[in-house]
């Protein structure tokens, strides 16, 4: 049995009423994840869903020489393995942790003999989806549209989000491949902000100094994703169906 304090830290599963909480609890696995780990490649048969705790996990889609760039990232705010649900049972990317942590496992069986009951697990996982098409659409406007100052600002911004505390161990490398661009631009962009104050690197360590002012250095996109999650989200705890 999982104790409460642990898979609620996964919001998504702390929105749901206790009733929904205790027919799921005994089926949720605790799984550690290191860093770099796949979850599943592309078109590969998912079998499980995760709702990750204190891990962060980015959906990447991958062209065919080889080149990557993030589509989606998901930590304790969500779950990874929409396309179960949805229908899909498959997906053309890759999902790969991120940060490394822990996240709850959930099997395809289990999974779908709640989500077919048609009550508040179901609804609350549609929104979620609904969320999740916002943030890919808005990190598609801002890979087009926006310098890779900005993009690192709202990259930096959705990994705090996701994590407790303000540091964040990650590479330049990783980041660089996360957003689809070289490392040196990575390197020059965070130097600038180490420089004004803003974070301090040091060798996969990222620390946030100054949150405000990196939000004000990014685009809104931050904000866009921000809101559309924060809006649908408060209304399934407040029980209103559209």
């Amino acid at each position: 049995m999982i104790k409460a304090p642990d898979y609620l830290n996964n919001k998504l599963l702390s929105a749901l009423s206790e009733d929904a909480r205790k027919r799921l609890q005994c089926h949720l696995r605790l799984i550690k994840l290191p860093a770099e780990t796949a979850l599943y490649e592309a078109g590969d048969a998912m079998e499980d869903v995760f709702f990750p705790s204190d891990a962060i996990v980015s959906l990447l889609y991958v062209i065919e020489d080889g080149h990557s760039s993030e589509i989606a990232m998901i930590g304790n705010e969500g779950m990874v393995g929409i396309a179960l649900f949805m229908g899909g049972l498959s997906t053309p990317s890759r999902a790969i942790v991120q940060c490394a942590g822990h996240a709850y496992c959930l099997s395809k069986k289990h999974l779908m003999a709640e989500f077919d009951l048609h009550g508040e697990f179901h609804h609350l996982l549609l929104r979620y989806t609904q969320t999740l098409i916002t943030q890919m659409a808005q990190t598609a406007v801002c890979s087009r549209h926006h310098s890779i100052d900005q993009q690192l600002c709202r990259w930096l911004l959705m990994s705090m989000d996701r994590r407790q505390g303000d540091k964040l161990d990650i590479t330049q490398e990783l980041i660089a491949s996360m957003l689809g661009v070289r490392r040196e631009s990575v390197t020059r962009a965070a130097s600038k902000l180490q420089e004004a104050g803003v974070i301090q690197y040091q060798r996969g360590h990222i620390r946030v100094l100054n949150r405000p002012e990196l939000e004000r250095l990014g685009c809104d996109c931050y904000a866009v994703i921000r809101k559309e999650y924060d809006r649908l989200l408060e209304r399934v705890r407040e029980g209103v169906e559209s």
